[in-house]
């Protein structure tokens, strides 16, 4: 295995996703905001929690987006919590936020769209199971409807139904896994997940990048 980076733009557990990582079996994790070493990495993972307007603008500060941008178009790329978030287009949070635009879709609040007046707390925190919406090499290992620890407001909705390979229940189904060519994003912490979140980052250690 080659060098495995943590995009280090000040905001996220980084310290806990990369001790997962070496955990999962990576050899070398470097935490970092180099655009050169980002650029230079086998493979890049993109954690983060907070607010959407922080969190790109921590982007910007630190000249991170045309690397991330870079990176997701030809290796291993995992996103996780607000770093699957930021890929799509647009966030509902803080009276609208531009996000990456990797992918077309928003992010909303879970008030506006589920049921959570039945005693649903927001954010949806602590675990849920996952069901797989399809096939994919990260799930090797990792049962359909496995538990994985959460915790977040809003949630993912993409255009592109195509892009979802993971769902939850939280007063309605919603995306949680999205997934094209190299990359793989999860609303979950993987980092968080105990047995099946080290088994889904040392699939993502083994991945070529290819479905």
């Amino acid at each position: 295995m080659g060098a495995t980076v943590v995009v280090d733009y000040g905001m996220g557990n980084l310290r806990s996703m990369a001790k997962a990582l070496e955990h999962a079996g990576a050899e070398a994790v470097r935490v970092t905001d180099d655009a050169e070493t980002i650029a230079a990495a086998e493979r890049v993972v993109f954690p983060g929690q907070g607010a959407a307007r922080d969190c790109m603008s921590a982007l910007h500060t630190h000249e991170l987006v045309d690397v991330l941008g870079e990176a997701m178009t030809r290796k291993p790329f995992l996103g996780a919590c607000m770093g699957m978030q930021v890929l799509l287009e647009w966030s509902d949070e803080n009276d609208g936020v531009e996000l990456l635009g990797r992918y077309p879709g928003r992010i909303r609040h879970f008030r506006e769209h589920f049921d959570v007046a039945s005693g649903l707390k927001i954010p949806h925190m602590g675990w849920n199971r996952v069901r797989h919406s399809r096939d994919h090499p990260l799930w090797a290992g990792v049962a359909d409807g496995e538990w994985f620890y959460f915790v977040h407001s809003y949630y993912a909705e993409p255009a592109d139904p195509t892009l979802v390979v993971g769902t939850a229940d939280y007063g309605g189904e919603f995306a949680c896994a999205l997934a094209r060519e190299n990359v793989f994003a999860t609303q979950f912490h993987p980092e968080k997940s105990h047995h099946a979140g080290l088994t889904l980052l040392a699939n993502f250690l083994r991945w070529d990048g290819t479905v």
